[in-house]
């Protein structure tokens, strides 16, 4: 099995374990953009306790790929998906992160091939 199918069985069973569906060809697609990025073991992860993270995913992220507007419903939408993934979870993948986020937002067409 290839590095990229290990993280993606990853992926697959953290979205189980939260009870989420997946669409393995958005989560898949949301990966590969990411790049060599998924195989850091410091970058593959967001660190919820930490704001100058959390501001990178809302700028980086939500802003830049996204094209969201900047407003207090991204702070918001990042908080909700950090306590998705539960306090006590120390892997907060970045990947399922971005997944989540996207979806929450209809963003899913910014992975469409």
């Amino acid at each position: 099995m290839s590095k990229f199918d290990e993280a993606m069985s990853d992926y697959m069973n953290a979205l189980d374990k939260m009870g989420v569906k997946a669409d393995e060809n958005l989560l898949k697609a949301v990966a590969k953009s990411l790049g060599p990025v998924i195989y850091n073991a410091d970058a593959s992860l967001v660190s919820t306790s930490d704001k100058a993270e959390l501001d990178r995913v809302k700028d980086n992220y939500l802003i830049k790929k996204l094209g969201l507007a900047d407003a207090p419903e991204l702070d918001a939408a990042i908080k909700e998906v950090a306590e998705q993934f539960g306090s006590a979870n120390r892997n907060k993948y970045r990947v399922v992160f971005y997944y989540l986020l996207a979806l929450k937002f209809g963003k899913e067409s910014i992975y469409a091939d």
